[in-house]
Formats: C-alpha cells, sequence, structure tokens
C-alpha cells in the first residue's frame, strides 16, 4: 500500500482551496488548505512533500512566503499559482531556486483540472536509484578520504548518451563514486567538497581517467568499435602544459584512440589564466581529443569565452532541460543553444532528460544527443555491460 503523502495548499481563495484539496484526496493525497500563511509556516509538518501556492494573496504574498520557506531550508516540492503574467511565475520560481527551494511545477489561473492533476504528481525530489550511506551527514574526515586514495576505493559509474534521432548509444560518461568497505556506496555529493578542500580533485580525475579508459574496452558497440567517454578535467589540469602529452600517454597505454576521449571544461575552468587554458585545450584538439563544455546555460562567462574555445560539444545543463517545458525564456534558451552550437560547427548533448517529452521538443529543436533516467541512470562497469546487452534503440 502507497504511503499517504501530505499536501499543503496556501490561497487566499476559497474554491481554488475546496478543489485543489478534492483533487488530491481523490488520489491518495492527505491535503491541507489554509489562507493564513503566517500562522500555518510556523507550524508546517516535515513530512509535508508538496506544496501549492499562490503568489497573490493579502495579508503575506507568496514571496514572502517563499523567503520564509527558504529561511526554514523546506524540502518540500513547491507549485506556483497565479493569475498573473507567465513571466512573473517564471521569475519567482528563479527566485525560489536561488533560496534552495525545489520548484516542481506552475499553474496559471484559471488552471484546466488535468494540470492540476499532473501538479499533484510532482514531488520534492526525484528518487535515487543509487543506494547511498544510510546516515548522509557521516563526517568524511581528512584521514578517512586520503585512505580512500591509498586504498583504491573509488570506482566508476557509468551513463550511457544516446543519439536521440537513431536512439543509438554513441558513449558513456565516467562519473565518480566512493565505495567504503563499512560505510558502503557514498555519492559525490557527500565527499566531492572535502576532495577540493584537500586539494585532491586533480588527483581523483587522473584515477577516473586511468579507470576509465581502462574499463572501456569492457563496453564494445554493436560494431565492434569503442564508445566515446566522458571525463572531467580539473581546473588545475586546465592550466598544466603536460596535461595533452598526460592524457595522449594514457589513451596509448589503454589502446584508445584520442578521439574517443571527450574531456568536459566547465566555466571554472576558463576564468582564471585564460592563455595557458587555451594553450591547453587547442594542443588536445590537435591531438583529436574532443572537448566538451559541461553545464552550458548557467553562467555568463563561458558565453563570453564561446568564440575561443575549440570545443567540438556542448552540453545543455539539466536545470534548462527540466524547465524547458514550463519557461518560456528556458524553451527559447534550449531552442538558441541548439542553434548557437550547430553554427559553432559544435554538437549538443542534453542533461538530465527524465521524460519522453522532453527528448520530442528536442528532437524537434535539432539536438544530437542525451543523457538521463529516461535512459538509465549512472551504471558500475558490470551493470552496464548488462544494460548495452538488452538495450534497444528508441524509434519513433
Amino acid at each position: 500500500m502507497r504511503t499517504v503523502e501530505r499536501v499543503l495548499v496556501i490561497d487566499d481563495d476559497k474554491v481554488v482551496c475546496e478543489v485543489v484539496s478534492a483533487a488530491a484526496k481523490a488520489i491518495g493525497l492527505d491535503c491541507v488548505a489554509t489562507k493564513e500563511a503566517a500562522t500555518y509556516l510556523s507550524l508546517i509538518p516535515s513530512d509535508t512533500t508538496l506544496i501549492l501556492l499562490d503568489l497573490m494573496m493579502p495579508d503575506m504574498d507568496g514571496i514572502e512566503v517563499l523567503r520564509l520557506l527558504g529561511e526554514r531550508q523546506c524540502k518540500a516540492g513547491i507549485v506556483l499559482m497565479s493569475g498573473m503574467d507567465k513571466r512573473v511565475i517564471e521569475t519567482a520560481a528563479k527566485l525560489a531556486q536561488t533560496l534552495g527551494l525545489t520548484v516542481v511545477g506552475n499553474l496559471q489561473k484559471p488552471f484546466p483540472l488535468p494540470d492540476l492533476m499532473a501538479a499533484l504528481g510532482a514531488r520534492s525530489a526525484p528518487e535515487s536509484p543509487d543506494v547511498s550511506i544510510d546516515d548522509p551527514l557521516v563526517p568524511i574526515t581528512d584521514e578517512l578520504l586520503r585512505g580512500a586514495f591509498d586504498r583504491a576505493e573509488f570506482e566508476l559509474y557509468y551513463q550511457p548518451q544516446v543519439n536521440i534521432v537513431t536512439g543509438i548509444v554513441t558513449g558513456v560518461e565516467a562519473l565518480s563514486r566512493w565505495r567504503h568497505p563499512e560505510l558502503g556506496l557514498i555519492l559525490p555529493d557527500q565527499f566531492i567538497a572535502r576532495v577540493e578542500d584537500l586539494g585532491l580533485m586533480d588527483r581523483l580525475c587522473w584515477v577516473a581517467t586511468e579507470t576509465g579508459l581502462g574499463e572501456l574496452k569492457k563496453f564494445p558497440s554493436p560494431d565492434g568499435s569503442l564508445y566515446r567517454i566522458s571525463l572531467n578535467a580539473t581546473v588545475q589540469s586546465l592550466r598544466d602544459l603536460r596535461f595533452p602529452d598526460m592524457m595522449t600517454s594514457l589513451a596509448a597505454k589503454h589502446k584508445v584512440p584520442p578521439e574517443k576521449i571527450v574531456v568536459e571544461i566547465t566555466e571554472s575552468g576558463l576564468i582564471h589564466e585564460l592563455a595557458r587554458t587555451l594553450d591547453v585545450l587547442t594542443r588536445l584538439r590537435m591531438k583529436q581529443i574532443q572537448l566538451s563544455i559541461d553545464d552550458f546555460g548557467t553562467g555568463y562567462a563561458m558565453m563570453k569565452q564561446l568564440q575561443n574555445v575549440p570545443a567540438t560539444e556542448i552540453k545543455i545543463d539539466k536545470s534548462l532541460i527540466e524547465r524547458m517545458h514550463s519557461s518560456a525564456s528556458d524553451h527559447v534558451m534550449v531552442e538558441k543553444v541548439i542553434e548557437m552550437a550547430h553554427e559553432l560547427g559544435m554538437e549538443v548533448m542534453a542533461e538530465g532528460v527524465r521524460t519522453e517529452e522532453q527528448v520530442d521538443l528536442l528532437r524537434e529543436m535539432g539536438c544530437d544527443g542525451a543523457q538521463g533516467y529516461l535512459f538509465s541512470r549512472p551504471l558500475p562497469a558490470a551493470e552496464l555491460v548488462k544494460w548495452l546487452a538488452g538495450y534497444s534503440p528508441r524509434r519513433d
């Protein structure tokens, strides 16, 4: 039997409260409605999983409510409701995200019942298929982390990348995981910050590169060739003039053609010591190694440097992909990024794809590839081999 989830409706319109409450209860959700936001927020149950919030209320408006929810570090998913212009709702959603809140949808009044039912199907956060340590607050000490390198406890999970026109798998992205003998699988958000603080990020990326190039031969494509493998590079590596030679040396060691390697670049890797970085990036391309601009759309600095970087691919950040159906501005952003990338001779990969609707829209826009839970979560090498063996390209 499914656990009943708690929904909170904050709206000064009695009819809206009644309609939402009835719809929620009809699908088994425990729903509470109120127009007294200030009073109720101080007593909001910790098990509330979804909040439907009207932006226009007489005593405390929705923006003030968002501010309070941010201060309380609310983890519930939020659906914004308003009869105002859609751009106002989108701006409010962006504000909520800067406050650390999770906006899972919006309803522009008057909204049809199907839209309401779809909103009630939203949750505060997607369930992660990865199994991690039971206590996310387990302290990651310096000694524990350094020992993980000495004991070779880091491993790679791989997420497939798919050509959305043909449905064929074209490559994999390598993602680091830490498997502690007692704590179990530890996900990146629980240790990456500590790795960076200790100045070990470059070491972790080289471990991932060595492991990834060594395991790539386990994943033969249908025609027997190797898939592309996307690997992260640190700011330090991108300023190290030896980096291109070190990368090609490892490729030769593992018999991986350089053109099968994709080095992912983040915005932070470009904003310092640009001359040295461009030196490294240019030599990487001269050695046939591919370059991908990761998380594109999240910052202005990367846009400014785009014309200077000899990249072969742009990866659209998952935040834009998540919102492109509900946000007109994000829809335009995705469309223009694809158009711009193609004009610059680059391919486009969409990150965080979860639904067929997203794939359909991306295909209409001319996007080349996608990765995300719609196809597969990140998998350890042995599971990826099985996944590839059973994978059938999606066809229209």
